[in-house]
């Protein structure tokens, strides 16, 4: 099995790696993120992978109305605009999400022993391919916000380019030094291993746990060989600062367009300066 040439979402990460240009991929909660994340990547003139998780399917009760949503967007974006199913562990999400149009879906297996990521990865793969489209996966002990993507987690650059050869992925997230859910950028990344995985491996690397990063490690860390970096609780604080200060200034105010205008602009503004970051890192 090999990356999926005519499809746009291997394009994009294909491209961005030859090239050594950084991709967002930032995470959608509310339809106010996906217009933000839209109009920020439209502003700085480059691609953009808005994610939907499998939390966030769990949120809404529900993959297809804020998935269509997110699509519709990303459809009539000046840019492209990739749609991402994030962190599914459920193989049955996955084919709806596929079903429903997806441009590419991480399958995350590292809660599994590795013989069991490797098979139920693979098998996830196959489905997709079927599909032309794309998988990112991951190796490792355990996924959410701990294990694997603790800082002191590392991927072990052998384990991952045989992990990438059994399964046939098109993308592998990597533990390099973030975590999920940090509220202070002031994670600093093991780059050397970064190359290294970049040397091991043929298919793009990905970043979690980006919101914990500080921007001269975001860049250092495309320089290294990073393709693919996820954003979301970096966002989110913004978004929600936003509606505070409003709610603050005025407790009177009832009407969510009066808070989610400047949240959105907030997401928007921070979207567009971190897409020409790591597209000219």
């Amino acid at each position: 099995m090999t990356a999926l040439s005519g499809s746009r979402a291997t394009a994009v990460l294909t491209g961005a790696r030859t090239g050594h240009r950084g991709v967002g991929a930032f995470n959608v909660v509310l339809l106010e993120h996906a217009e933000a994340i839209v109009e920020g990547a439209t502003r700085a003139g480059v691609p953009v992978i808005l994610q939907i998780s499998q939390n966030c399917v769990a949120y809404h009760g529900g993959l297809e109305p804020l998935l269509l949503a997110t699509l519709a967007l990303a459809a009539h974006a000046p840019v492209p605009a990739l749609v991402h199913l994030d962190h599914a562990d459920d193989v049955d999400l996955v084919r709806a999400a596929v079903a429903a149009g997806v441009d590419s879906v991480m399958f995350d297996g590292s809660r599994l022993p590795y013989p069991q990521n490797v098979r139920l990865t693979r098998e996830v793969v196959e489905h997709c391919h079927e599909h032309a489209v794309p998988v990112e996966a991951e190796l490792g002990e355990v996924g959410g916000k701990d294990g694997v993507h603790a800082p002191g987690a590392r991927t072990d650059p052998l384990q991952a380019a045989a992990f990438v050869t059994a399964t046939g992925i098109d993308s592998l997230a990597v533990a390099v030094g973030s975590s999920h859910a940090m509220t202070e950028r002031v994670a600093t990344l093991d780059l050397d291993l970064i190359a290294a995985l970049a040397g091991a491996v043929s298919v793009p690397l990905v970043l979690h746990g980006s919101s914990g990063v500080p921007d001269d490690q975001l860049s250092a860390a495309v320089r290294a060989g990073m393709t693919k970096v996820n954003i979301s609780t970096h966002l989110n604080g913004l978004f929600t600062q936003a509606v505070r200060e409003v709610l603050g200034n005025d407790p009177a105010v009832v009407d969510p367009r009066k808070y989610l205008t400047p949240a959105r602009r907030a997401v928007a503004a921070e979207v567009e300066r971190l897409s020409r970051l790591l597209a000219e890192a």
